[in-house]
């Protein structure tokens, strides 16, 4: 049996050394991004994608490992296992497949075979499976007893047959031929479901109305389609099927069954009834069993793929360019309750909040511009950050208003809101703003996810962020399992500054917890701000080895040490030294010099203790010292006057910010409170399979209207050029009339993924 390194190894097609070596400093306590900036050469660089790949396999194979051991004792308890049996468990490296093995050996109730074996018909059945010229009836006879219950021929035959179909639906290779057969051969196939009392409403229906005749090929079905399926199951508005296509009368695994009995095609008795039992044995026990297997099977794979673009997303988002540090000027809209205002300064802590009342029903316009105007001057503001919730576009008019009155130096932006109520209510808010109102914290997390975006949305659970796709129908442990690790990359990719990040951000680094983010908070609060790293080891308890995980990834700007504001790690310090000593300056000194360190090569400061990869890591990083991996600064140029989804016309041009990546398209926010739908295929002039090779979230996208329904609320986009938008138009209205507004309906931000899927598959 291959060990679970070599598995891992096959799989990763690296070397097995390198996997073990992993596998040695993730038992030793050493984390994934600590493992991947700066253990490269014991894993002889293995980057954060692979080793996170390799953790996950390597908790699933160890608990695939456990399982195995305590399936194999439960079995050996029944005395049912065989030597092939043991060697297909201990082969078997999918906990799906080693469930459906362990099946037929875990039922706590007696079997209608094991109550025929106790009634003695098991020689029954072994006589019936011999090669005998005897006719069922003729050999049923003898085994007739009243006092075990067995009172006719008909009894004794139904009893061997148990016996057999139950024998048959145990042999395991046979049913991974059936397994396989089906998953390469099967269709799955969506129908409406039978009518029930009280009826399904009408609107759930007529959402899955779509897959109402549906088939496709089970292997490769998009995830999103899979889970629009399952939801309509769930829904009570639809049936789900597999089947394997064939013209013949037998199904093609039933021929796997007949042979396995060695039932030839003639007409003796004895053939004739076996075939009946093997047809009975298809139909009753395996078909059903292997066909639920198969749609889990698909369930998994679409899971999987869902929590995937759940992931991705969510990256991109955590990874959008920052404002900086400017003085920030947060605004939470809204239309009846006013708009919630709250200026932040460079460091993001609160200076002031305000609430004025520039729309109806009180209509305070002028005296709105001037308490912004006052708030603006006074505290230097130079950046104003809108939520994108209701009456966003019509607040960012009022501030464009008093920016040209009053001749104001300020950047608008509308950022996404998403999140930032469950901010607002959480126990972290709370603690940091006791005496604010909810609706004041909200004003804060807008003006503080511009400043930085990360560090605003770690306080919040990544599932209410909102950039998932089916993601109230995934495995809630996996998808949380999947989002932590994206959030803990992302932290640790950018780096922290220890002096001003909050609890929750420290908590994300590598190395650190609850509660040790809580200690440094309370340490940094008592004592005063670190001036060096060193001073962390004074953090209650906070040893040497969460020091080691940790310190390369906390920033200190203006400390004691210069290292201590860059991404070397401490352990790497003597490294810089003796570049310095080479380069005959003082280490501050070479800290950015570009004409000292472009010449250097890196072999000639390689030494016992550090290799190759960590010299030019450390050399990099004293090239560009803590650079920031997110990029630019970018916003979207709403176009003024577009405001509502009324405001659009067919071909208007547009900017807008990608909000959210499915499968089968992106979301674009352009300003009207509704996204439009970018489809796949109108995202490019060439075929794409994956719309994230094209977009991603928070990109700055320039889209094309091609159609609107202002009744439902949805807008279709393309990002395609002027020329064949055009031409592909043109052919819509030969085929369409121009008066079907349902033809290209598309989702709201808020509308559920099944219905995006709905419009989104009639062009697929």
């Amino acid at each position: 049996m291959l060990s679970i390194s070599h598995l891992i190894a096959q799989e990763l097609n690296v070397s097995q050394q390198r996997v073990d070596a992993t596998i040695k400093l993730l038992d030793e306590g050493a984390t994934v991004p600590f493992i991947a900036r700066y253990r490269k050469e014991a894993t002889q660089g293995l980057d954060d994608t692979q080793l996170r790949l390799l953790h996950r396999q390597l908790n699933y194979l160890r608990e695939l490992d456990t399982r195995k051991t305590s399936i194999l004792k439960l079995i050996d308890e029944q005395g049912k296992l065989t030597s092939s049996l043991r060697n297909l468990i201990e082969q078997c490296q999918h906990k799906g497949d080693l469930e459906e093995i362990y099946k037929p050996f875990k039922s706590s109730r007696k079997t209608k075979g094991q109550l025929a074996i106790e009634a003695g018909l098991a020689d029954l059945a072994t006589q019936l499976l011999s090669d005998t010229n005897e006719s069922p009836q003729r050999l049923a006879h003898s085994f007739i007893n009243a006092n075990l219950g067995i009172d006719n021929i008909t009894q004794a035959l139904e009893g061997a047959g148990d016996i057999i179909i139950e024998s048959v639906a145990q042999e395991v290779e046979l049913l991974t031929k059936a397994r396989h057969l089906m998953w390469q051969q099967s269709v799955i196939s969506t129908k409406p479901a039978r009518k029930k009392t009280p009826p399904i409403d009408s609107q759930i229906l007529n959402k899955f109305s779509d897959y109402f005749e549906h088939q496709e090929k089970i292997k490769s079905i998009p995830s999103h389609r899979m889970m629009a399926m399952l939801r309509g199951k769930a829904a009570g508005a639809l049936q789900i099927n597999v089947a394997v296509a064939h013209s013949n009368k037998n199904h093609p695994c039933l021929e796997f069954i007949t042979q396995h009995l060695k039932i030839r095609n003639n007409h003796q008795p004895r053939q004739v009834w076996l075939s009946e039992i093997a047809e009975q044995c298809w139909k009753t026990k395996i078909l059903p069993s292997i066909n639920t297997e198969l749609i889990n099977r698909a369930k998994d794979s679409a899971q999987e793929q869902a929590i995937e673009v759940f992931a991705n997303n969510l990256n991109d988002l955590l990874m959008t360019s920052p404002a900086g540090n400017q003085i920030t000027l947060g605004l939470d809209p809204g239309i009846r309750t006013g708009v919630k205002a709250a200026v932040i300064d460079a460091s993001s802590k609160l200076l002031s909040t305000d609430t004025i009342y520039p729309h109806a029903p009180k209509n305070q316009w002028s005296q709105s511009i001037s308490t912004l105007e006052k708030m603006i001057k006074r505290h230097n503001i130079s950046l104003v950050s809108i939520g994108n919730g209701t009456g966003s576009r019509e607040t960012e008019k009022l501030v464009l208003e008093c920016k040209k009155l009053h001749q104001l130096n300020i950047t608008i932006v509308i950022v996404s809101e998403a999140g930032a109520s469950v901010y607002s209510a959480s126990e972290f808010a709370a603690n940091e703003f006791p005496t604010l109102d909810v609706s004041l914290r909200g004003a804060v997390s807008i003006a503080r996810r511009l400043q930085d975006p990360l560090a605003e949305l770690v306080k919040i659970e990544p599932k209410a962020i909102g950039v998932g796709q089916y993601q109230h129908d995934v495995n809630e442990t996996l998808l949380n399992s999947r989002l932590n690790e994206v959030v803990e990359d992302c932290v640790n990719g950018v780096g922290v500054e220890l002096n001003t990040a909050s609890a929750p951000l420290l908590e994300r680094v590598s190395g650190l917890n609850a509660t040790l983010a809580k200690n440094i908070v309370v340490h940094r609060d008592s004592i005063g701000k670190f001036t060096n790293r060193k001073q962390l080891l004074k953090v209650a308890r906070l040893g040497p080895k969460a020091y080691e995980q940790a310190a390369g990834f906390l920033r200190i700007r203006h400390g004691d040490e210069p290292l201590d504001a860059s991404a070397v790690h401490p352990e790497s310090y003597c490294v810089v030294k003796s570049i310095a000593q080479h380069c005959k300056i003082p280490t501050a000194q070479l800290i950015a010099n570009q004409e000292k360190l472009s010449p250097l090569h890196a072999t000639d400061f390689v030494s016992a203790q550090y290799g190759l990869p960590t010299v030019i890591d450390v050399i990099s990083e004293l090239k560009r010292p803590a650079r920031d991996p997110r990029g630019d600064f970018k916003t979207a140029k709403l176009k003024e006057g577009i405001d509502t989804i009324r405001d659009l016309e067919l071909d208007m041009v547009l900017e807008g910010t990608v909000s959210n990546v499915a499968n089968f398209g992106a979301f674009v926010d352009i300003g009207v409170h509704q996204d439009g739908l970018v489809h796949i295929s109108e995202m490019t002039d060439s075929f794409i399979s994956d719309p994230r090779k094209v977009v991603k979230v928070g990109q700055i996208v320039e889209v094309r209207v091609t159609s609107i329904d202002v009744e439902r609320k949805r807008i279709a986009l393309s990002m395609k050029k002027e020329s064949t938008n055009k031409i592909d138009r043109a052919k819509k209205e030969v085929v369409h009339k121009p008066e079907n507004k349902t033809q290209t309906s598309i989702p709201n931000r808020n509308g559920s993924m099944a219905d995006a899927f709905k419009q989104a598959r009639k062009k697929n």
